[in-house]
Protein backbone atom coordinates (compact mmCIF):
# COMPACT_ATOMS: atom_id res chain seq x y z
CA UNK A 1 0.00 0.00 0.00
CA UNK A 2 2.99 2.25 0.84
CA UNK A 3 4.23 1.43 -2.83
CA UNK A 4 0.72 2.59 -4.59
CA UNK A 5 0.50 5.52 -2.56
CA UNK A 6 3.96 6.66 -3.37
CA UNK A 7 2.70 5.69 -7.12
CA UNK A 8 -0.08 7.96 -6.81
CA UNK A 9 1.72 10.79 -5.77
CA UNK A 10 3.84 10.48 -8.80
CA UNK A 11 1.21 10.23 -11.35
CA UNK A 12 -0.97 12.89 -9.74
CA UNK A 13 2.22 15.06 -10.33
CA UNK A 14 3.09 14.09 -13.77
CA UNK A 15 -0.25 14.95 -15.72
CA UNK A 16 1.32 15.45 -18.90
CA UNK A 17 3.33 12.00 -18.75
CA UNK A 18 6.62 13.97 -19.40
CA UNK A 19 9.34 13.19 -15.93
CA UNK A 20 10.09 9.66 -17.06
CA UNK A 21 8.65 7.45 -14.20
CA UNK A 22 6.10 4.58 -14.91
CA UNK A 23 2.57 5.12 -14.34
CA UNK A 24 -0.16 3.71 -12.22
CA UNK A 25 -4.00 3.76 -13.97
CA UNK A 26 -5.60 1.81 -11.26
CA UNK A 27 -5.27 -0.88 -8.56
CA UNK A 28 -7.81 -3.23 -7.13
CA UNK A 29 -7.72 -6.27 -4.54
CA UNK A 30 -8.60 -9.62 -5.58
CA UNK A 31 -9.59 -12.38 -3.63
CA UNK A 32 -8.08 -15.76 -4.34
CA UNK A 33 -7.99 -19.08 -2.38
CA UNK A 34 -4.26 -18.05 -1.15
CA UNK A 35 -5.55 -14.79 0.48
CA UNK A 36 -6.30 -11.05 -0.42
CA UNK A 37 -3.73 -9.42 -2.84
CA UNK A 38 -3.27 -6.22 -3.89
CA UNK A 39 -3.22 -5.85 -7.63
CA UNK A 40 -1.58 -2.84 -9.56
CA UNK A 41 -2.31 -2.20 -13.02
CA UNK A 42 0.92 -0.50 -14.73
CA UNK A 43 1.31 0.97 -18.09
CA UNK A 44 2.82 -0.66 -20.80
CA UNK A 45 6.38 -0.52 -21.37
CA UNK A 46 8.97 -2.02 -23.57
CA UNK A 47 12.15 -3.86 -22.25
CA UNK A 48 14.24 -2.77 -19.22
CA UNK A 49 18.09 -1.80 -19.30
CA UNK A 50 19.79 -5.41 -18.96
CA UNK A 51 17.81 -6.62 -21.84
CA UNK A 52 19.06 -3.79 -23.58
CA UNK A 53 22.88 -4.80 -22.86
CA UNK A 54 22.28 -8.59 -23.27
CA UNK A 55 21.15 -7.32 -27.10
CA UNK A 56 24.75 -6.06 -27.16
CA UNK A 57 26.47 -9.52 -26.10
CA UNK A 58 27.72 -7.17 -22.86
CA UNK A 59 29.09 -4.90 -25.59
CA UNK A 60 28.04 -1.77 -24.16
CA UNK A 61 25.67 0.93 -25.97
CA UNK A 62 27.76 4.15 -27.74
CA UNK A 63 28.03 7.23 -25.77
CA UNK A 64 25.69 9.35 -27.64
CA UNK A 65 23.15 6.33 -26.64
CA UNK A 66 24.10 6.44 -22.92
CA UNK A 67 23.88 10.21 -22.66
CA UNK A 68 20.36 10.29 -24.00
CA UNK A 69 19.17 7.73 -21.70
CA UNK A 70 20.81 9.20 -18.81
CA UNK A 71 18.82 12.31 -19.59
CA UNK A 72 15.76 10.76 -19.05
CA UNK A 73 16.96 8.74 -16.23
CA UNK A 74 18.03 11.93 -14.55
CA UNK A 75 14.17 13.92 -14.95
CA UNK A 76 13.01 11.05 -13.50
CA UNK A 77 15.36 11.00 -10.54
CA UNK A 78 15.47 15.19 -10.05
CA UNK A 79 11.13 14.84 -9.87
CA UNK A 80 11.50 11.72 -7.46
CA UNK A 81 14.09 13.88 -5.22
CA UNK A 82 13.10 17.61 -5.44
CA UNK A 83 9.63 18.02 -6.29
CA UNK A 84 8.58 14.52 -4.34
CA UNK A 85 11.40 13.87 -1.34
CA UNK A 86 10.84 10.20 -2.78
CA UNK A 87 13.94 8.20 -2.59
CA UNK A 88 13.87 5.04 -5.23
CA UNK A 89 16.41 2.92 -3.10
CA UNK A 90 16.80 0.32 -5.82
CA UNK A 91 17.97 1.81 -9.51
CA UNK A 92 19.57 -0.74 -11.22
CA UNK A 93 18.96 -1.76 -14.85
CA UNK A 94 16.34 -4.03 -14.67
CA UNK A 95 14.33 -1.67 -12.30
CA UNK A 96 14.92 1.56 -15.71
CA UNK A 97 12.42 0.04 -18.81
CA UNK A 98 12.52 1.06 -22.48
CA UNK A 99 9.32 2.91 -23.50
CA UNK A 100 9.27 0.54 -26.42
CA UNK A 101 10.29 -2.98 -26.63
CA UNK A 102 13.56 -3.25 -28.55
CA UNK A 103 12.58 -5.72 -31.49
CA UNK A 104 9.55 -4.35 -33.10
CA UNK A 105 7.70 -7.52 -34.03
CA UNK A 106 7.44 -7.89 -29.82
CA UNK A 107 5.74 -4.57 -29.41
CA UNK A 108 1.86 -5.18 -30.02
CA UNK A 109 1.54 -1.19 -30.42
CA UNK A 110 3.41 -1.50 -33.37
CA UNK A 111 3.42 -4.84 -34.60
CA UNK A 112 -0.62 -5.03 -34.54
CA UNK A 113 -0.90 -8.46 -32.19
CA UNK A 114 -3.36 -7.96 -29.48
CA UNK A 115 -2.19 -7.84 -25.61
CA UNK A 116 -4.54 -10.52 -24.83
CA UNK A 117 -5.55 -13.33 -27.67
CA UNK A 118 -8.54 -13.57 -28.73
CA UNK A 119 -8.54 -17.13 -27.16
CA UNK A 120 -8.06 -16.07 -24.06
CA UNK A 121 -10.92 -13.20 -24.01
CA UNK A 122 -13.33 -16.00 -25.21
CA UNK A 123 -12.68 -17.82 -22.01
CA UNK A 124 -15.85 -17.42 -19.64
CA UNK A 125 -14.80 -17.18 -15.66
CA UNK A 126 -12.71 -19.22 -13.95
CA UNK A 127 -14.53 -21.87 -11.86
CA UNK A 128 -14.61 -21.21 -8.15
CA UNK A 129 -13.00 -23.07 -6.04
CA UNK A 130 -13.99 -25.14 -3.46
CA UNK A 131 -15.19 -23.56 0.04
CA UNK A 132 -12.53 -24.56 2.95
CA UNK A 133 -14.85 -26.00 5.15
CA UNK A 134 -14.90 -24.61 8.47
CA UNK A 135 -12.51 -27.16 11.08
CA UNK A 136 -15.43 -27.69 13.68
CA UNK A 137 -17.40 -29.48 10.15
CA UNK A 138 -15.23 -32.97 10.85
CA UNK A 139 -12.54 -32.22 8.53
CA UNK A 140 -10.06 -35.19 7.74
CA UNK A 141 -6.09 -34.06 8.61
CA UNK A 142 -5.55 -34.59 4.45
CA UNK A 143 -8.63 -32.49 2.99
CA UNK A 144 -7.41 -29.09 3.38
CA UNK A 145 -4.18 -30.14 1.72
CA UNK A 146 -6.52 -31.70 -1.52
CA UNK A 147 -8.71 -28.28 -1.59
CA UNK A 148 -5.34 -26.40 -1.83
CA UNK A 149 -4.22 -28.48 -4.13
CA UNK A 150 -7.74 -28.29 -6.32
CA UNK A 151 -7.58 -24.44 -5.72
CA UNK A 152 -3.94 -24.49 -7.42
CA UNK A 153 -5.29 -26.49 -10.24
CA UNK A 154 -7.95 -24.42 -11.07
CA UNK A 155 -5.68 -21.47 -11.22
CA UNK A 156 -3.20 -23.26 -13.54
CA UNK A 157 -5.54 -24.01 -15.28
CA UNK A 158 -7.31 -21.06 -16.09
CA UNK A 159 -3.72 -18.66 -16.69
CA UNK A 160 -3.12 -21.25 -19.93
CA UNK A 161 -3.19 -19.68 -22.97
CA UNK A 162 -3.30 -15.76 -21.07
CA UNK A 163 0.06 -14.02 -21.32
CA UNK A 164 -0.80 -11.43 -19.08
CA UNK A 165 1.39 -11.31 -16.40
CA UNK A 166 -0.20 -9.93 -12.56
CA UNK A 167 1.96 -8.80 -10.06
CA UNK A 168 0.66 -8.91 -6.30
CA UNK A 169 1.32 -8.54 -2.72
CA UNK A 170 -0.12 -9.76 0.40
CA UNK A 171 -2.52 -7.54 2.03
CA UNK A 172 -1.16 -8.28 5.38
CA UNK A 173 2.28 -7.62 4.76
CA UNK A 174 2.53 -4.06 5.50
CA UNK A 175 6.32 -4.33 7.13
CA UNK A 176 8.02 -2.47 4.64
CA UNK A 177 11.50 -3.35 6.34
CA UNK A 178 10.90 -6.99 4.51
CA UNK A 179 11.17 -5.83 1.29
CA UNK A 180 14.49 -4.95 0.39
CA UNK A 181 14.71 -8.78 0.89
CA UNK A 182 12.53 -8.85 -2.89
CA UNK A 183 15.71 -8.32 -4.50
CA UNK A 184 17.91 -11.15 -2.79
CA UNK A 185 17.31 -13.77 -5.26
CA UNK A 186 17.28 -11.62 -9.24
CA UNK A 187 20.38 -12.23 -11.02
CA UNK A 188 22.10 -8.74 -10.11
CA UNK A 189 21.83 -9.13 -7.00
CA UNK A 190 23.83 -11.86 -6.26
CA UNK A 191 26.14 -11.43 -9.12
CA UNK A 192 25.32 -14.49 -11.04
CA UNK A 193 24.70 -12.72 -14.44
CA UNK A 194 25.05 -15.26 -17.09
CA UNK A 195 27.78 -12.92 -19.42
CA UNK A 196 27.95 -15.31 -21.79
CA UNK A 197 24.53 -15.33 -22.90
CA UNK A 198 23.16 -12.28 -24.28
CA UNK A 199 19.75 -12.55 -25.89
CA UNK A 200 19.00 -15.15 -28.36
CA UNK A 201 16.41 -13.77 -30.63
CA UNK A 202 18.32 -13.48 -34.53
CA UNK A 203 21.76 -13.43 -35.26
CA UNK A 204 24.37 -11.51 -33.28
CA UNK A 205 24.61 -8.58 -35.44
CA UNK A 206 20.29 -8.36 -36.00
CA UNK A 207 20.13 -8.46 -31.99
CA UNK A 208 23.50 -5.68 -31.88
CA UNK A 209 21.56 -3.54 -34.56
CA UNK A 210 18.24 -3.66 -33.21
CA UNK A 211 19.95 -2.20 -29.87
CA UNK A 212 21.76 0.77 -31.79
CA UNK A 213 18.59 1.46 -33.04
CA UNK A 214 16.27 1.24 -30.05
CA UNK A 215 14.30 4.08 -28.86
CA UNK A 216 15.81 5.39 -26.46
CA UNK A 217 13.06 6.84 -24.08
CA UNK A 218 13.22 5.47 -20.62
CA UNK A 219 11.01 4.83 -17.26
CA UNK A 220 11.80 4.49 -13.75
CA UNK A 221 10.10 1.32 -12.70
CA UNK A 222 9.30 -0.83 -8.75
CA UNK A 223 9.27 1.27 -6.23
CA UNK A 224 8.38 -1.49 -3.83
CA UNK A 225 11.49 -0.60 -2.05
CA UNK A 226 10.81 3.61 -2.23
CA UNK A 227 10.40 5.59 0.67
CA UNK A 228 10.54 9.40 1.32
CA UNK A 229 13.54 11.43 2.81
CA UNK A 230 11.20 12.42 5.91
CA UNK A 231 10.16 8.75 6.10
CA UNK A 232 12.50 5.80 5.80
CA UNK A 233 11.33 1.85 6.79
CA UNK A 234 14.63 0.28 6.65
CA UNK A 235 18.41 0.55 6.21
CA UNK A 236 19.00 -2.03 4.00
CA UNK A 237 18.39 -0.59 0.39
CA UNK A 238 19.84 -1.29 -3.24
CA UNK A 239 20.83 -4.04 -4.96
CA UNK A 240 24.20 -4.78 -3.65
CA UNK A 241 26.16 -4.17 -7.00
CA UNK A 242 24.81 -0.61 -6.90
CA UNK A 243 24.88 -0.34 -3.07
CA UNK A 244 26.82 3.21 -2.12
CA UNK A 245 29.33 3.15 0.72
CA UNK A 246 27.26 5.15 3.81
CA UNK A 247 24.64 2.16 3.33
CA UNK A 248 27.51 -0.16 3.24
CA UNK A 249 28.83 1.09 6.30
CA UNK A 250 25.31 1.80 7.86
CA UNK A 251 25.21 5.26 7.86
CA UNK A 252 22.10 7.83 7.17
CA UNK A 253 21.36 8.13 3.59
CA UNK A 254 19.35 10.44 1.63
CA UNK A 255 18.79 11.22 -2.50
CA UNK A 256 22.38 10.56 -3.14
CA UNK A 257 22.37 6.68 -2.83
CA UNK A 258 20.46 7.00 -6.43
CA UNK A 259 22.68 8.80 -8.12
CA UNK A 260 25.53 6.66 -6.77
CA UNK A 261 23.27 3.52 -8.33
CA UNK A 262 22.73 5.78 -11.41
CA UNK A 263 26.58 6.35 -12.25
CA UNK A 264 27.04 2.34 -11.91
CA UNK A 265 24.31 2.07 -14.43
CA UNK A 266 25.85 4.32 -16.79
CA UNK A 267 29.09 2.51 -16.70
CA UNK A 268 27.57 -0.83 -17.18
CA UNK A 269 25.32 0.89 -20.27
CA UNK A 270 28.55 2.33 -21.83
CA UNK A 271 30.99 -0.90 -21.13
CA UNK A 272 28.55 -3.99 -21.02
CA UNK A 273 29.72 -5.11 -17.77
CA UNK A 274 29.29 -4.34 -13.73
CA UNK A 275 31.07 -1.98 -12.04
CA UNK A 276 31.16 -3.83 -8.78
CA UNK A 277 31.04 -7.43 -9.44
CA UNK A 278 31.67 -8.79 -6.26
CA UNK A 279 32.18 -12.67 -4.98
CA UNK A 280 32.55 -13.30 -1.35
CA UNK A 281 35.53 -15.25 0.26
CA UNK A 282 36.17 -17.67 3.76
CA UNK A 283 37.16 -14.61 5.98
CA UNK A 284 34.46 -11.71 4.00
CA UNK A 285 31.02 -10.75 2.80
CA UNK A 286 30.25 -9.49 -0.42
CA UNK A 287 29.68 -5.89 1.29
CA UNK A 288 33.05 -5.97 3.00
CA UNK A 289 34.41 -6.58 -0.81
CA UNK A 290 32.29 -3.61 -1.90
CA UNK A 291 33.84 -1.14 0.46
CA UNK A 292 37.21 -2.26 -0.30
CA UNK A 293 37.04 -1.97 -3.98
CA UNK A 294 34.72 1.47 -3.66
CA UNK A 295 38.16 3.21 -1.66
CA UNK A 296 40.39 1.13 -4.23
CA UNK A 297 39.11 2.97 -6.93
CA UNK A 298 38.76 6.16 -5.56
CA UNK A 299 42.34 6.44 -4.45
CA UNK A 300 43.49 5.09 -7.88
CA UNK A 301 41.56 8.23 -9.31
CA UNK A 302 43.68 10.16 -6.78
CA UNK A 303 47.00 8.60 -7.94
CA UNK A 304 45.82 9.65 -11.35
CA UNK A 305 45.14 13.11 -10.74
Amino acid sequence: MDEIKILRQIADGDLKDSRCVVKLPDHFKHTSPNGSHVCMVLEFLGDNFLTLIKYTDYCGILLPMVKEICRHVLIGLDYLHRELSIIHTDPKPENIFLVSTIDPTTDPRKSGVPLVPPAARAIGPPPRAPARPSTSSGVTRNQPKKIRKKAKHVVASTSEGNGAVAFADIDESDDKGDLSTANEGSPSQDGDRKRGGGHRRGNKGTRNRMAMEAELGCKLVDFGNACWTYKQFTSDIQTRQYRCPEVLLGSKYCTSVDLWSFACICFELASGDVLFDLHSGDNFDRDEVNTVATIGKDRKEDNNK
